[in-house]
């Protein structure tokens, strides 16, 4: 690995802004959606992930990618999930092995409620500062950014 260049004052603006607000914007919605809704935002991404996928199921596995949340994360939030009746744990019916996680009616009820709270949250905390910005290259460059970490998860490094 060659050495990195530093950062100029712009880019260090950008970068401690960018932290920043990935830090700060998720603890803001998540307790908007704790206070009028009794969900936290993972639990809010997972209910959204599961309502968009056919059948509204999906491998755990596949979710934990998707929601950005390790395996046993997720176990213990479908876990809290299901002990409300708002998504349901079943044996993948192709492979005997796999599991997946389903939406019940109940839970898709329930995101529909906190979807209002949510798309509030993320209106004002968010998009409502970007509206000077050209969304589709800001879309592009975000994903980017985010597209390179999903394909190379952390790793620990042992100490030599």
């Amino acid at each position: 690995m060659r050495p990195a260049q530093p950062l100029n004052p712009e880019e260090e603006a950008a970068w401690r802004a960018f932290a920043r607000a990935a830090l700060v914007i998720p603890r803001v919605l998540d307790g908007e959606l704790l206070e009028t809704e009794g969900l936290n935002l993972a639990e809010y991404t997972v209910l959204m992930v599961l309502s968009e996928q056919p059948d509204r199921a999906m491998r755990m596995s596949d979710l934990a990618n998707a929601a950005a949340i390790t395996v046993s994360g997720l176990t213990r939030l479908i876990g809290r999930l299901g002990d409300q009746g708002l998504v349901e744990r079943v044996r993948c019916a192709t492979d005997g092995r796999g599991q997946l996680a389903v939406l019940t009616p109940a839970g898709f009820t329930r995101l529909e409620r906190a979807y209002r709270t949510h798309l509030a949250g993320v209106r004002e905390h968010v998009m409502d500062h970007l509206t000077s910005l050209d969304l589709a290259a800001f879309t592009d460059a975000v994903g980017r950014v985010a597209a390179a970490q999903v394909a190379s998860p952390a790793r620990r490094v042992q100490p030599d």
